[in-house]
């Protein structure tokens, strides 16, 4: 086996070949791409943060506190649609698209199609989910269930307790 000393190295190198680059996330951008879970997260963290600082607000600064827990909640929405233009991103499609979640139940689309494998047009994919974007992510399903849950049940045993009482 003869090796010629001017040819080009065939060493696997670690940057070039083997690795996934991912694209650095940027909250508060309409540029960029999320995933699915991300998504859910993020614009479920941002609701609970502004509700939680409206409830605040209102309840300390009475009227002008009301004033500004809107400010807040104009925050939360403008924060919601970059988040969902990036998820738009990440399906490969523009971000007017998120003009469709304006129709009920279209929405669902963001939630459910997943994103484009690899590099597409809108940059280099989204990094793996860490631990706290699961746990948020998933709390929004399970708040909704439980939600369900609480609007059959309390009714039905408020009414239990009124036959119980004779009244």
């Amino acid at each position: 086996m003869s090796s010629n000393r001017y040819a080009a190295p065939r060493a696997a190198v670690s940057d070039i070949e083997g690795t996934q680059e991912y694209q650095e996330i940027r909250m508060w951008s309409a540029s960029g791409r999320v995933g699915r879970l991300r998504y859910l997260a993020y614009t479920t963290g941002g609701g609970l943060v502004a509700g939680c600082v409206a409830v605040v607000l209102g309840g300390a600064l009475g009227g002008f506190g009301m004033i500004l827990a809107l400010l807040v909640y104009i925050a939360a929405i403008v924060f919601s649609v970059m988040i969902a233009i990036q998820r738009s991103h990440d399906m490969d499609w523009t971000g007017w698209t998120v003009l469709l979640t304006l129709i009920p139940l279209v929405g669902l689309i963001w939630v459910f199609k997943p994103g484009s494998e690899g590099v597409n047009a809108y940059g280099a994919p989204p990094p793996p989910n860490t631990t706290g974007v699961k746990i948020l992510g998933l709390l929004l399903p399970i708040v909704f269930v439980v939600g369900i849950l609480a609007a059959i049940a309390i009714p039905a045993y408020v009414e239990y307790t009124r036959r119980a009482a004779g009244g």
